[in-house]
């Protein structure tokens, strides 16, 4: 393998014309849009079939060999904080994911290198077809928007950056397990005239059990996006992905893309994925006390053996600008699943709401004077 700085501004001319090949989705192949030459691939996956981890203690503590980091050159959008990857010749862009300009920073940064990638697999056309039937169903939106789905505009392919982690994880617990039980007892109530009488019911009680216990649980490739650019409604509506399609990270997938550099680093990321193991663990431990409620009072866990990945996962993205402020769009790149931010058209919410209190105002006028409001008819449509 190259060096890292070379490797990572590394570009792929077309052997037939001399043109940028870039990657095609789907098939594994770089595409010249110039000429039409294409070529294989090759796949760098390991005979074991797995992408190595690297332990998080090397990580956070700055041990990791030169082979594991990179440089590269940055473009930090001032409006949403998205910190994208710049190939050299490059100076200057649109933010990939609100549309702002944004400028090459000309020097180097040294990070992380990713080891795995999940190719593209939704070719930009699909792509954009999903995301213009998504806008396209919107309720209230903007006219411009609707035109802005029909015209199909260009999407731009991006990798976004995500953790994934591993742990061994033992937890030790206590708490209390409700069992509950039924007795038949002789209450006062009142009845439908008002008066008083008595009568048996069956009365719920709940007898508490004080419990204690251990639950262990292996996690593998706990995912969290590292990027601060899109909202995290966005980027969770787009779940699942399927990772059993990670590739070993090679410069060649992003050939005619651009990726987004981590902007969560590797230490918080460990305490976003530790927030998701111990809402788990503590699933663990209500399954393990049982009975039919459970409360807990302490859980005390031992992690073990963390190791992490920096993968790249992929994004189409499309930005609207509507009165000043941008929209964000973005389509999963393994599934074209949606979403993105919407705008509403306030004259579409005024007409609706006049139609709306027509609607209402008529029903109630008809329900209160039924007469006139058949006589109105009668008028309206004649002998």
């Amino acid at each position: 393998m190259a060096d890292s700085a070379s490797s990572a501004d590394k570009r792929f001319p077309c052997p037939a014309c001399g043109a940028d090949l870039r990657f095609q989705p789907g098939e594994g192949r770089l595409f010249c849009d110039h000429c039409g030459h294409d070529e294989p691939l090759t796949h760098g996956r390991p005979a074991s079939g797995a992408i190595s981890e690297t332990a998080f203690r090397r990580g956070i503590e700055d041990q990791l060999p030169a082979t594991e980091t990179e440089e590269r050159h940055l473009s930090h959008c001032p409006n949403c904080g998205a910190d994208v990857l710049f190939d050299p010749s490059v100076h200057s862009t649109e933010c990939p994911f609100c549309a702002t300009p944004v400028v090459a920073d000309p020097g180097l940064t040294r990070r992380i290198r990713p080891k795995g990638v999940a190719p593209f697999l939704i070719p930009e056309d699909a792509a954009r077809k999903a995301m213009g039937a998504w806008l396209g169903s919107l309720w209230f939106a903007p006219s411009g928007l609707i035109d802005y789905a029909r015209k199909g505009r260009r999407l731009e392919g991006v990798y976004l950056p995500y953790w994934t982690f591993d742990a061994d994880t033992k937890s030790a617990y206590s708490g209390q397990r409700g069992t509950i039980y039924y007795t038949s007892e002789q209450v006062t109530v009142r009845d439908g005239q008002g008066r008083l009488r008595n009568e048996v019911r069956q009365v719920q009680h709940i007898r508490c059990t004080p419990v204690s216990g251990r639950v262990k649980r292996f996690f593998d490739d706990v995912l969290v996006l590292a990027s601060r650019a899109l909202p995290e409604q966005h980027t969770s509506d787009l779940a699942p992905w399927d990772l059993s399609r990670l590739e070993p990270y090679q410069p060649e997938y992003l050939a005619g893309f651009r990726a987004e550099s981590y902007g969560v680093s590797l230490d918080e990321g460990m305490d976003q994925a530790r927030a998701l193991m111990d809402r788990m663990i503590e699933r663990d431990v209500r399954f393990d006390i049982g009975g039919d409620r459970q409360q807990i009072s302490t859980i005390d866990t031992d992690i073990s053996g963390v190791t992490f990945k920096h993968v790249l996962l992929p994004v189409w993205s499309a930005a609207y600008r509507f009165r000043g402020k941008s929209y964000r769009f973005v389509v999963n790149g393994q599934t074209g699943k949606v979403s993105g931010e919407r705008p509403w058209s306030v004259l579409k919410l005024l007409v609706a709401g006049i139609v709306l209190a027509f609607v209402i105002g008529t029903a109630l006028w008809i329900a209160q004077d039924p007469e006139a409001a058949r006589a109105l008819l009668d008028r309206w449509t004649g002998p």
